[in-house]
């Protein structure tokens, strides 16, 4: 257990990288051990802290997400008035890339994203269990996309791998801030755990509603930079493929959710509050770093 005399900044961290623990018991393939019953105990008090962590975070948007509409039409539009008015929305970090930023200061922030990175693909696959049959498919459908429609050249997680080798970045958790893991692993616990199932869904919708101007900008940067298109293809796709992702995603999958069962609407709602809350921190803590 973390030391109740330490910071909260230092408890906050240590939190996280306890939450890491826990995402490599459940998500890494492994083999049968001897140690098992001791991995399943380890894994059950992890997800207790997990638990209370992601309730905090889910108490801290109640206020915000109770006021999101249930008619599926209007919720819909205060789900994409998110790409405006949300948290972390139009943050000056992503000019200062495109403009002015150094590549060492890039390749700090890269490294941090790269640390950050859930798995986009894998969080959808968590996410579609046992869905209905449309949002299902439209999960599905995002999830080929993300694989590369069968061609590992085109599969996403590698391209980002290989811009993170092209530029000799060496994201680890203890170099990682902490907002960048807290990012990661809410995502992670979303999508984990089925009582998240629908903030999974707004949380994953709101990142393809909101990556493709980000995008550019880093694109932008790295192009400014002198990094080649090939390399920055990650970047350059998302600013375009997230745009049609993100149209089916609302029509597809969150629109039909809450017009079969308006309860749900609160709970994504919230996911979505949470990932926006989670990146905007992360934008502030960057431009504490860069003095921006």
């Amino acid at each position: 257990m973390l030391d109740r005399l330490s910071s909260p900044v230092d408890r906050e961290r240590g939190s996280q990288f306890q939450l890491n623990r826990l995402n490599a018991l459940r998500f890494n393939p492994a083999l049968p051990s001897s140690t098992w019953e001791d991995d399943v105990s380890e894994a059950a008090a992890l997800s207790i802290v997990e638990g209370g962590i992601i309730e905090l975070a889910r108490k801290a948007v109640a206020a915000r997400a109770a006021s999101a509409p249930a008619d599926a039409d209007e919720f819909i539009a205060w789900f994409e008035e998110l790409k405006e008015n949300g948290p972390g929305q139009n943050d000056p970090l992503f000019p200062w890339l495109a403009e002015q930023c150094s590549m060492e200061q890039m390749k700090w922030f890269l490294t941090q994203e790269v640390a950050g990175e859930a798995g986009f693909e894998d969080l959808t696959a968590l996410t579609q269990l046992k869905l209905p049959v449309q949002p299902k498919l439209e999960l599905a459908r995002n999830y080929w996309d993300e694989m590369g429609r069968g061609n590992p050249k085109g599969m996403h997680g590698p391209l980002l791998h290989a811009l993170s080798e092209h530029l000799g970045l060496d994201p680890q958790p203890e170099t990682t801030v902490t907002e960048a893991l807290t990012l990661a692993n809410t995502m992670a616990a979303l999508a984990a755990n089925r009582r998240y199932a629908y903030h999974s869904v707004g949380a994953l919708g709101v990142i393809e509603m909101t990556a493709p101007a980000r995008s550019a900008a880093t694109s932008a940067g790295l192009k400014r930079l002198g990094v080649r298109a090939g390399n920055r293809h990650y970047f350059a796709l998302h600013a375009v493929l997230d745009v049609k992702h993100s149209s089916a995603w609302n029509a597809e999958a969150i629109k039909p959710l809450v017009r079969q069962n308006s309860a749900v609407a609160t709970a994504i709602a919230e996911g979505a509050l949470m990932r926006l809350e989670c990146g905007a921190r992360c934008f502030e803590r960057y431009r504490s770093e860069f003095r921006i």
